[in-house]
């Protein structure tokens, strides 16, 4: 009887244990799976950033192309301004001393 007890508490014990490792099998195949998964995406996005073009530079190309076409068209008449100015006093400065020259005689 002794023996019979032994045997029932040793296949207990194994079921115990199996069932443990039921668990940790199951985890197992569980965060294989996830990762597997986040591979596979890693690998498609890298695909997808390698075949993808790069709008990006063609976009500050052109950003740049125009800044700096907008940047030379206002500067165009702040220079004629500048050069007129000085043309506007220097015809005054010419009048103030033809008068001031007319005064004396």
């Amino acid at each position: 009887m002794e023996k019979l007890d032994e045997l029932l508490e040793s296949l207990k014990r194994r079921e115990l244990v199996k069932k443990e490792d039921d668990r940790k099998n199951c985890i197992f195949w569980i965060l294989a799976i996830v990762g597997a998964v986040a591979v596979i995406a890693g690998i498609a996005y890298a695909v997808y950033r390698y075949m993808t073009p790069d709008y990006l530079d063609d976009f500050d190309d052109d950003f740049d192309d125009d800044f700096e076409d907008e940047d030379e068209d206002s500067e165009e008449p702040e220079e004629t301004e500048a050069e007129e100015k000085p043309v506007e006093e220097e015809k005054a400065e010419a009048a103030s001393e033809e008068k001031a020259e007319a005064e004396e005689k």
